[in-house]
């Protein structure tokens, strides 16, 4: 399709694709005009997650970043711009950095399917929703991120030395978090749970739109 379209359309035309893990480099290497060409990676549901990956191949033009950046910023979204190509890309990564830590919880027996998603929910979520991971921290501590290392990266080190990352998830873990959600509601049942899914994002966006007017008690580059 991308070679069919660099042969048709201006050479000025950005072409992008919504891939959530194939990199540009992979399908645009021998293009005309390869490097007008990028990943502009959306959030399921797109129309209300506002976030846009946008990561160029070695070969994108850095004006083609600057000018689908700045589009995206026009309509509405909230791009973010990768340095370089990364399997996953940034969103995927920290999601299943966490998703796979949920995944050994739930396998050990510390913890229930729904206890887990409630942690999420009530605790990482709240503040995660309006400031990121790195703000967070910064706030947690009286001095900012250096003073949250130097009190707890220790602590943290040691949690983090007994992760095992590459380890394979059971399918009987899989079918104890699968029967959780099918208790609540059936297969069948799964889009009329993802509108309601969408309908509380849509409330959440229009309380964003509100907490502007919170945000202006400190100024832009504050926040």
């Amino acid at each position: 399709m991308f070679a069919q379209l660099d042969e048709i359309v201006s050479p000025q035309t950005i072409l992008a694709s919504s891939t959530s893990s194939i990199p540009a480099s992979q399908f645009t290497q021998n293009l005309r005009y390869r490097n007008r060409c990028l990943v502009a990676h959306p959030i399921n549901p797109p129309h209300v997650i506002p976030l846009v990956e946008i990561i160029p191949a070695p070969w994108t033009d850095p004006a083609v970043v600057t000018k689908t950046r700045d589009l995206m910023i026009r309509v509405g979204n909230a791009p973010v711009v990768l340095k370089k190509e990364i399997p996953g890309f940034v969103q995927n990564r920290l999601q299943y950095a966490l998703l796979a830590e949920a995944f050994r919880l739930v396998e050990d027996g510390v913890i229930s399917p729904a206890d887990v998603d409630t942690t999420v929910i009530y605790g990482l979520a709240a503040r995660w929703s309006f400031i990121g991971p790195f703000q967070t921290i910064d706030l947690n501590a009286p001095k900012g991120v250096s003073d949250y290392c130097q009190r707890y990266l220790g602590g943290i080190y040691n949690v983090l030395k007994q992760q095992d990352n590459q380890r394979e998830f059971t399918q009987e873990t899989t079918k104890k978090i699968d029967d959780h959600f099918r208790s609540k509601y059936s297969v069948e049942e799964i889009p009329q749970v993802t509108a309601w899914r969408d309908k509380r994002l849509m409330a959440l966006a229009s309380h964003q739109e509100e907490a502007k007017k919170i945000d202006q008690l400190l100024p832009r580059h504050k926040l």
